[in-house]
């Protein structure tokens, strides 16, 4: 997204949010199912959630609803049904995919199999995220934050997002959180796996254009 008005929502579309959105949160509860760190927001929200006594769920809408106010006020343009779908729903599909794949797997016994877990993340969370972004109805509020920052200082996207995952990533390891391997993992390949999967796959899926006859 650059800033422009969002499309008009299209079944095809809104189906290609809404599945990029459950596939994303699969893609979280396995980075969280290797223990070697998860995405920064993630992992700062799961860190809270503890620490709150309060499940990842409601944790998730908390920060969300702050985040949301900025959104608001310097990022209105970025707002759609995505973010309210992403933003409500994603912390309770993560646990809903963890918890019975923690409860199947336990926890992984090695390194190797640890590093198994991330790449199957790396992957997974690629390809939601590729659907959820091509989709083009609206961005999380979390998400939003880089691209408000970069539409209100001279400072590129890729280094506002740098910076906003670096401090949650600060923050969740002050606050005891788990950061680790994982963590970084997702910081660096993350991007190249979902352009290879908008290239390859959404955009040709989300915007097919039948042929005239």
């Amino acid at each position: 997204m650059n800033g422009t008005l969002l499309q008009k929502p299209s079944a095809r579309r809104v189906i290609g949010m809404v599945v990029g959105i459950v596939i994303i949160g699969l893609g979280i509860a396995l980075f969280k199912q290797s223990h070697l760190g998860n995405d920064s927001i993630s992992a700062l929200n799961m860190r809270l959630a503890e620490l709150f006594g309060i499940s990842l769920g409601v944790q998730n809408i908390a920060a969300n609803l702050l985040m949301f106010a900025i959104e608001i006020w310097v990022g209105r343009q970025y707002i759609g049904l995505g973010t309210f779908v992403n933003g409500i729903c994603i912390g309770f599909i993560v646990t809903a995919f963890y918890d019975p794949i923690a409860a199947f797997f336990g926890p992984a016994a090695s390194l190797p199999e640890q590093l198994l877990w991330v790449a199957a993340a790396v992957i997974v969370t690629a390809l939601g995220a590729s659907l959820y972004q091509t989709a083009d109805l609206g961005i999380a509020p979390y998400d939003a934050l880089a691209l408000e920052l970069r539409d209100h200082t001279p400072v590129p996207y890729f280094g506002c997002r740098v910076f906003t995952d670096a401090v949650c990533a600060l923050a969740c390891w002050m606050l005891g959180g788990l950061v680790g391997l994982g963590t970084l993992i997702c910081a660096f390949c993350l991007g190249p796996v979902i352009q290879f999967f908008n290239g390859h796959f959404s955009e040709k899926v989300l915007r097919y254009q039948p042929r005239k006859t």
